[in-house]
């Protein structure tokens, strides 16, 4: 089982303020858990989210010019 996260948890590992978990839990656009009136995030849940919006970097070649 993960680990459950709360709100102030993920928006430290996430470097903002708990308003950013707070409306990824409202426009469900992160997996999370009720507990009573208590929302907890899944740790997997959280790596998953962070996976999926992370921008790789692209990698250009110059061309040599004759």
């Amino acid at each position: 089982m993960d680990r459950l996260l709360d709100v102030q948890e993920v928006a430290e590992v996430l470097g903002t303020g708990v308003r950013f978990p707070r409306r990824l839990i409202e426009e469900r656009r992160i997996t999370f858990v009720k507990v009573g009136r208590h929302v907890r995030i899944p740790q997997s849940a959280l790596d998953e989210y962070v996976a999926a919006n992370t921008v790789h970097r692209v990698v250009r070649r110059l061309r040599a010019v004759a």
